[in-house]
């Protein structure tokens, strides 16, 4: 068995490390020919001069290659400006479409096969290594032996290392998608597969990295807590929601001329929700778009509370939610390492919640523009001081760079717990509406402290425990792990009557003295 793990193991490396070389694999090179098919005819005249000394000319690298692209086009555009043609700025994004067709050699040559290489051998080598742990470990049950003697678990370099590389690929992705033109390509044959007249984007490999890794380490999950009914429930749920609803019905949906649109999404996680371009695509594509826009208002303004009050939160971030999906599966190795201080719960309150008030403010003021054809509320420009910043600052650096980059650094849920606005909007309905809680038999606590290390959210489980208090708090996501790693079965997570939700600390027991305030 150890043996298969070790092999597993060298599988993966060759393909991550495969996956990492292909960035340097390509050459490019823009020719007139190329320049001509990419170009629109009324860029054509202004942008051919200035792009005349980059044809023919050899590129060992995507980084300069898109540079020379970017260089060209401000020119002409700063031109444009200062000579106050504002007609003549173009704002078209050449740089991608040029960087794919002037890309030449052995990625574009052989795509299938590196997909081969990288994807179907990565998730073999990684499966290799996961599904012996059913022997090695012994009996069901969560082994968390030398967690944090671990170089990848507890802040190590190896976890240093991965931090640094997630946190490189977010930027990458969001915000230089043509440098990782290789990266695009290699996922064109899954692209083509779903969808023949499609041609793989940023966003694509995006999904697609996204499904991978929620798939192969929802497989790792469910080997884990395997002694879990609950566990092996909600790890399965994310992996269907995210593979169906994420991934394929949506590049589906664009296949049958649709707009595309991920059914269990909502505002305010879906922060363009409201955007005009977004309401437009739906309220002009026929019933089914306006039935999408209907069910998406609908998911925030009655789901949300009718969910919230039977099952939690936990409904959406632990069995639906594809940020939660992520964060349960590739993130709880590093689940141990949410900061469980009075401070980060005080920053935590304010940040999250603080994020929520900035996605409301943002959001009529994108409403106000679109119904008044209005730019501007009191002269303030609603996309250049409201939308932009929270596309930028939230949408992009806090959910997605520091929001999977710090996994290896602060946990799985740096996002779920800081800044999602969702999380904050059903952690207030949860709070004070709902009839879920995590009951405590303080009698038999032992405050081993297992449930407090093991809480994603950075909850102090076991000072609950102790007290017999009932763990209401708004950032619970219901995942169960706290009642899951408890040798003594103190914690039972249950949707019962609102009586008796707020209850008193009981010192002695559950039916022993209780503290009155």
């Amino acid at each position: 068995m150890k043996l298969i793990r070790y092999s597993g193991l060298v599988l993966f490396l060759f393909s991550l490390g495969l996956f990492l070389g292909s960035f340097f694999l390509s050459s490019y090179s823009l020719t007139e020919k190329v320049f001509t098919s990419v170009i629109k005819s009324e860029h054509k005249g202004t942008l051919q001069p200035a792009m005349q000394d980059l044809f023919n000319k050899e590129y060992a690298l995507s980084i300069p290659f898109v540079n020379d692209i970017n260089e060209a086009i401000e020119a002409v555009n700063e031109k444009a400006r200062s000579e106050q043609r504002w007609g003549d700025v173009i704002w078209d994004d050449y740089s991608g479409s040029l960087t794919r067709a002037s890309n030449q050699g052995f990625v574009p040559e052989n795509k299938l096969l590196l997909f081969f290489l990288i994807y179907v051998v990565g998730a073999l080598g990684a499966l290799m290594f996961i599904i012996p742990q059913i022997k090695l470990n012994g009996p069901p049950g969560i082994k968390n032996n030398r967690i944090f003697h671990s170089a990848l678990n507890n802040r190590g370099w190896i976890g240093m290392l991965t931090g640094a590389l997630l946190i490189g690929f977010y930027i990458l992705l969001y915000f230089f998608p043509a440098y990782i033109t290789n990266w695009i390509i290699i996922v064109d044959p899954i692209q083509k597969l779903i969808n023949p007249s499609a041609t793989s984007s940023q966003w694509f490999l995006y999904g697609f990295l996204y499904t991978f890794a929620v798939l192969v380490m929802g497989i790792r999950m469910i080997i884990k807590y395997r002694h879990s009914k609950y566990q092996i429930f909600r790890t399965c749920s994310v992996m269907f929601f995210q593979l169906a609803f994420a991934f394929l019905l949506p590049e589906i949906l664009v296949r049958l001329n649709q707009p595309y649109f991920d059914f269990k999404n909502m505002w305010p996680l879906d922060y363009d929700f409201f955007d005009a371009w977004h309401i437009n695509t739906l309220t002009s594509a026929g019933g089914l778009g306006v039935f999408m826009f209907a069910w998406g208002i609908t998911l925030f303004v009655v789901g949300v509370p009718v969910f919230v009050y039977f099952f939690g939160k936990r409904w959406y971030c632990s069995w639906v939610c594809g940020c939660g999906g992520l964060a349960e599966t590739a993130g709880d190795p590093f689940r141990q390492l949410s900061d469980k201080s009075l401070k980060a719960w005080q920053i935590e309150r304010y940040l999250v919640h603080g994020v929520l008030v900035f996605a409301v403010i943002m959001t009529a003021g994108v409403l106000y523009s679109f119904i008044t054809g209005s730019n501007s509320i009191a002269g303030i420009d609603t996309y250049t001081y409201l939308r932009k910043p929270y596309g930028f600052l939230i949408g992009s650096i806090f959910s997605g760079v520091i929001g999977t980059g710090f996994y290896p650094l602060m946990g799985n849920r740096v996002w779920c717990r800081f800044g999602c606005p969702l999380a904050a909007y059903l952690g207030l309905v949860q709070r004070f509406k709902s009839r879920f809680r995590i009951t405590t038999n303080g009698g038999q606590c032992i405050s081993c402290g297992n449930c407090s290390t093991y809480c994603e959210m950075g909850i102090d489980v076991r000072w609950y425990a102790q007290r017999g208090q009932n763990i209401i708090r708004s950032s619970c996501v219901g995942c169960g792990v706290c009642s899951s790693v408890c040798p003594r079965g103190v914690l039972n997570l249950e949707n019962r009557d609102e009586d008796g939700r707020f209850n008193q600390p009981i010192l002695l027991g559950n039916d022993s003295i209780e503290v009155k305030n």
